[in-house]
C-alpha cells in the first residue's frame, strides 16, 4: 500500500529506490512506507540505523527498508465532514 493515498501497489515484493505510487506519485522507498517506521523511536526507526533520514516522506538509500503492507484507512474529507455534521446536528 502507499503510505500517502492508501492505494494498493501491485508488486510490493521489491520496491526500487526511485519507485513512485502510480496514483499519487509519492516516493515508495521512504521511511513512511517502511515496516520499521516508528515515530518517537531513535531516528523514528525500530531498526538500528547509523544515520538520520531527515525527510521521512522522500526516497532514501536505507538498507533496512521493508515495505509496509497495511496502513490504517485514509479518511476522506467528505467522510470527516459528515461525521462532524452528525456530531453537531448540522
Amino acid at each position: 500500500m502507499c503510505w500517502k493515498c492508501g492505494n494498493d501497489i501491485e508488486d510490493a515484493s521489491f520496491i526500487a529506490r526511485s519507485a513512485e505510487c502510480p496514483f499519487c506519485h509519492a516516493d515508495l522507498h521512504s521511511c513512511r512506507n517502511c515496516t520499521f517506521y516508528s515515530p518517537g523511536s531513535h531516528y523514528d526507526c525500530h531498526e538500528t540505523v547509523e544515520e538520520l533520514v531527515r525527510d521521512k516522506e522522500r526516497a532514501n538509500f536505507c538498507g533496512s527498508f521493508k515495505p509496509k503492507l497495511h496502513f490504517p484507512p485514509v479518511a476522506k474529507k467528505a467522510d470527516a465532514r459528515k461525521k462532524l455534521e452528525a456530531l453537531f446536528n448540522l
